[in-house]
């Protein structure tokens, strides 16, 4: 059989399982600078092949990082997220001590969500694109992250919080005849 670009082959099984990740750090805090991009793709490259797995690419900005990743189906995507967020959140701690600052008093790097979207049926050439487009420090002018804008808040909503809202009492509870509703 041919071998077609992006298609892998297992013992039973052939497979094109690209995942696109997204990690967040935590409180979004602006943290990364070249220099950590360059060190955390090396250590998530060595955690893709510990899983068989191949990091295509990689990017990201200050506060969050993008991978494409293409897994085996053995390996379930939840444990590979577990170990690409573990390992490169232990490994920059001792190499780059400015980043300890930013770990604050849960020693977290990362916040404890994630963005993971299957790649089916789109070409990974498309998610690749998106992922080099990322403005990474110190190469081009990086976005600012800010909050959305919102609009004023609707009636009844005071400063995001829910406004107390009176509710009419009930009347008094009727005895039901058993059986009956």
């Amino acid at each position: 059989m041919a071998e077609v670009e992006g298609i892998r082959n297992g013992r039973h099984c052939v497979f094109a399982t690209h995942v696109h990740l997204v990690f967040v750090t935590r409180f979004r805090h602006t943290v990364f600078a070249d220099r950590h991009l360059t060190r955390m793709e090396a250590i998530m490259r060595d955690v893709c092949t510990d899983f068989e797995a191949e990091l295509v690419e990689f990017n990201g900005e200050g506060n969050h990082v993008h991978l494409l990743v293409d897994h085996p189906p053995k390996v379930a995507a939840a444990r590979l997220v577990n170990s690409l967020k573990g390992v490169p959140s232990r490994h920059p701690r001792q190499e780059f001590p400015d980043l300890a600052r930013h770990y604050h008093r849960a020693n977290k790097l990362w916040s404890g969500s994630y963005f993971a979207g299957s790649v089916a049926g789109a070409p990974p050439s498309i998610v690749t694109q998106h992922i080099e487009q990322q403005n990474r420090p110190g190469q081009g002018t990086a976005r600012a992250w800010r909050p959305a804008q919102r609009g004023p808040s609707p009636p009844g909503l005071k400063a995001g919080a829910l406004a107390r809202i009176p509710v009419a009492p009930r009347g008094p509870l009727t005895p039901v005849a058993p059986g009956g509703r």
